[in-house]
């Protein structure tokens, strides 16, 4: 970096390291010293900057040298733009090691209710607390939206997206899924695995599909390969409102096991013979994250592997 204006030569910054060294160690050969090298130049490099400021910088004496007024007022100067300098650049690697900035995360309503997400957000808060987390709940293809538009740098999302152009969709684990009734249902009181043809006559509570297409397919899919195609009753409009609508009579679910965490004992939660999950994965775009980006998916890649 250089300061300079068109009557005034360049002045770059080792001048005003070289300065300073000299103003503080008071003699020239002890600051060549600490500098790393020889004396003849320093002592060439501090006449120029003398010469480009057109003022004397030090009071040469037999044993040393001594900041003249115009130095004393150069050295206090210098150590502020060289320590402004230093934060700066320090700024800048702390930045670029993803340990000051900003990530903005997404998930969905059921991605939100699982422990893996709950404890990956609050351990990358105590890892890194000193980056700006941002948070957003949406449907997937609302996250995947702002995923494409920079909005938001990763998100945790149920189901692998249509179309994943431009994006990274990264596995992270599968979870059960459950059947829920209410509490006074007659199937209420199984305590074993129930299999899907006994919620064959049942209405159906289901998340709309465009907020989560990935669950509500593989729910439609598993009903069908059980024998029968369930009589959708009422759409909730999050997965969250599934629960109160199963709750207040309008009809039964099937619910990622975590979502059971709701349970205000106003529903029975029921284990499925069959085999049906509700996979979780982590979702971003398909560059190279950098900074505060970079250090979550590594951290939540950590996690994945523990």
């Amino acid at each position: 970096m250089a300061f300079h204006t068109s009557r005034m030569p360049m002045i770059e910054l080792r001048h005003l390291r070289y300065f300073v060294a000299v103003a503080e160690e008071g003699h020239v050969t002890r600051a060549a010293e600490r500098l790393g090298m020889q004396q003849p130049p320093l002592s060439q490099q501090i006449k120029a900057l003398e010469q480009a400021l057109g003022v004397p910088l030090l009071h040469r004496l037999p044993r040393g040298v001594q900041p003249t007024e115009s130095g004393l007022v150069l050295l206090a100067e210098a150590r502020a733009i060289l320590a402004q300098l230093d934060r700066a650049l320090e700024t800048v690697r702390r930045t670029g090691r993803g340990e000051l900035g900003r990530v903005a995360v997404g998930f969905t309503s059921s991605a939100a209710f699982h422990p893996f997400v709950s404890a990956a957000i609050r351990g990358f808060r105590e890892a890194a607390p000193q980056v700006e987390l941002a948070m957003e709940e949406a449907s997937t293809g609302e996250l995947v939206e702002a995923l494409r538009l920079g909005r938001l740098d990763a998100a945790f999302i149920r189901s692998p997206v249509g179309d994943a152009a431009g994006l990274v969709v990264e596995p992270l684990l599968d979870e059960p899924m459950v059947a829920v009734v209410p509490a006074g249902h007659p199937l209420a009181a199984r305590t074993g695995p129930i299999p899907l043809p006994a919620l064959a006559e049942e209405p159906f509570v289901l998340y709309r599909r465009p907020s989560g297409p990935g669950l509500y397919d593989s729910i439609i899919a598993a009903c069908r390969a059980a024998g029968f195609s369930p009589r959708i009753a009422q759409e909730a409009p999050r997965l969250v409102s599934t629960l109160s609508l199963v709750e207040a009579g309008l009809g039964v679910s099937i619910v990622p096991a975590s979502m059971a965490r709701l349970d205000t004992g106003g529903v029975a939660t029921l284990r499925l013979a069959a085999p049906l999950v509700a996979p979780l994965h982590l979702a971003r775009r398909d560059a190279e994250p950098l900074g505060a980006a970079r250090r979550f998916v590594e951290h939540v890649r950590r996690m994945d592997r523990a």
